[in-house]
Order: structure tokens, then C-alpha cells, then sequence
């Protein structure tokens, strides 16, 4: 199983990114995703997830800012974050539980100026 994220950059309070996590090794449409990020010192937190039916939760500090969808066909998991903040910086991870283990993409980095 491999999770490659890219997509991050360095953007000013108010921009937007779009992650892409490009899955191998599963079957992806079947799969639920996961979106998480951990700045600096902190723990891993979880963004919102997507299941194989498309449907999408988030935590309440990105409800309505971001957005996680899926391309079947790319198997390709997608994170559309919009009106960015400073506390929206850190590494993004994408994420999958196959066979009772999570597996994790390598991260790609935001960073919201203010």
C-alpha cells in the first residue's frame, strides 16, 4: 500500500491549496480516506475523511473551508482547502485502515501567512 501526498506550498491568509494523495496497492474505491495534519509539537489530528460512498465529514474548525473528495477513476483522494489560516499550517497527511492497519502518505507541507 502507498499513500503519495503533494500539493503543499506557502500561501498568505485568505488563499487556497488543493492536496492530492495518489493511493497504490488497494483497491481504492471500496476504501474509506482520511485527511489528518500535525503542526509543530502537536499530535496528529484528523481533518475529515471521505467514504467509498463519497461521504464526507470534518472537524468543526474546517467545516465549510475545506473539502475532501474523490477521483474513483485516479484513484486519487483530493483535499480543497479554501480561506486558509495561519493555524491551518502544517503537514498534511492522507491515510487508509487495509486489513486493521493504517497506512500514511509522507506528508506535504502548508504554510498560511498571516
Amino acid at each position: 500500500v502507498q499513500l503519495q501526498a503533494s500539493g503543499g506550498g506557502s500561501v498568505q491568509a485568505g488563499g487556497s491549496l488543493r492536496l492530492s494523495c495518489k493511493t497504490s496497492g488497494i483497491n481504492f474505491r471500496i476504501h474509506g480516506m482520511s485527511w489528518y495534519r500535525q503542526a509543530p509539537g502537536n499530535q496528529r489530528d484528523l481533518v475529515g475523511n471521505i467514504s467509498s460512498s463519497h461521504s464526507t465529514n470534518y472537524v468543526e474548525s474546517v467545516e465549510g473551508r475545506f473539502t475532501i473528495s474523490r477521483d474513483n477513476t485516479r484513484n486519487t483522494l483530493y483535499l480543497q482547502m479554501n480561506d486558509l489560516k495561519p493555524e491551518d499550517t502544517a503537514a498534511y497527511y492522507c491515510s487508509t485502515v487495509w486489513r486493521g492497519r493504517q497506512f500514511w502518505g509522507q506528508g506535504t507541507q502548508v504554510t498560511v501567512s498571516s
